[in-house]
């Protein structure tokens, strides 16, 4: 995704690009306060930072870590902003049936999607993969914050929802310090607030599935977030068929038949979760699940390149991809899927 910002006399979008957890992120805070404006991008990037080594089960140092590493053999205690983060994600499991389980990073990474691959793995080779994921093994005891991975060889991780926690924290901090209008941008995980510096609406841009290049209709943004998982550069294909990098942490197969989904709500963590959820669920199954949620809409590609949206969104269509104005912030969906 891309953000084209436009500025008056009295605000100005001022806009810092980084990478922050592996992720290259973008950073925009709209203020007539120049250096009010970059302190509050400053502390954004602060806080992600210190999200980053709180979740992070790569460093060693991490409460994370420290969970996987006693997996099987005893609980942890941890931070409550850790704890409540993994009551969110299993609840989030329990919605999607397991199609979302942050005891995913336990996989045995048996599928390469670096070219390697010459053939499929064997059916008892995939089932032994996912054979450490299952959600209902994480043992949360709320009165004294701890957790346990009943099984040896568990681990847990936040790839599928750590970005969009990261995006609603930088959000909070900016708000706090006075930003009344921004986004951060964590690599397609997009989140606004306010208004641009215009004054006019945030307006997110719907890229023509088969024209990467053109915006086939426009979505009018407040305080949103908009994030997109897809499929469009991890594959193999074997004998003749393609197969997505997205497993189904159910069956350990990668998923098959879309190309990407977009979900829009107000919060950037359940976006996050949920569009990885709704790509492993499938196009039927997963618009049912996205239609009874309030609050929340989906568009999503099949693999034909047809689009769906859920039944509350309200998309506008312009001619040949002409914004509503032509200082319309253009946020194009599909060029940075996760």
């Amino acid at each position: 995704m891309s953000a084209s910002l436009s500025a008056n006399a009295q605000n100005h979008a001022h806009k810092k690009v980084l990478k922050l957890m592996g992720s290259r992120f973008e950073i925009t805070a709209v203020s007539d306060d120049e250096a009010l404006a970059w302190q509050s991008i400053d502390a954004c990037i602060e806080e992600i930072t210190r999200i980053e080594k709180v979740i992070s089960s790569w460093d060693e140092r991490s409460q994370t870590a420290a969970i996987n590493r006693n997996a099987g053999i005893k609980s942890v205690i941890v931070d409550p902003e850790l704890f409540n983060l993994i009551v969110r994600a299993k609840k989030i499991s329990n919605l999607t049936d397991g199609a979302f389980d942050v005891s995913y990073a336990s996989v045995d990474k048996i599928w390469k999607f670096d070219g390697s691959m010459q053939g499929l793995p064997s059916a008892e080779e995939v089932a032994a993969s996912v054979a450490k994921i299952d959600y209902h093994n994480i043992i949360l005891n709320a009165e004294d914050h701890s957790v346990f991975l009943k099984e040896k060889g568990m681990k847990i991780g936040f790839g599928a929802i750590g970005k969009g926690y990261a995006a609603n924290k930088g959000r909070e901090i900016m708000k706090a310090m006075g930003i009344t209008s921004g986004i951060v941008n964590a690599s397609g995980d997009l989140l606004t607030w306010g208004k641009e510096a215009d004054g006019s609406e945030w307006s997110i841009g719907i890229a023509d599935p088969k024209n990467k290049r053109s915006v086939m209709a426009w979505l009018a943004v407040g305080e949103m977030a908009v994030v997109t998982s897809g499929n469009y550069e991890k594959f193999i294909e074997v004998d003749g068929k393609r197969y997505s990098h997205i497993i189904d942490p159910r069956t350990g197969y990668p998923v098959q038949g879309l190309k990407s989904v977009t979900i829009i709500c107000p919060d950037a963590e359940l976006s996050d979760a949920l569009a990885t959820s709704v790509f492993v669920l499938g196009k039927e199954k997963g618009m049912a699940l996205i239609n009874q949620l309030n609050g929340i809409e989906c568009f999503l590609v099949d693999d034909k390149d047809e689009l769906s949206y859920s039944k509350n969104l309200k998309l506008n269509y312009y001619k040949n991809g002409v914004a509503p104005s032509t200082d319309a912030t253009q946020v194009n969906i599909g060029h940075e899927a996760n």
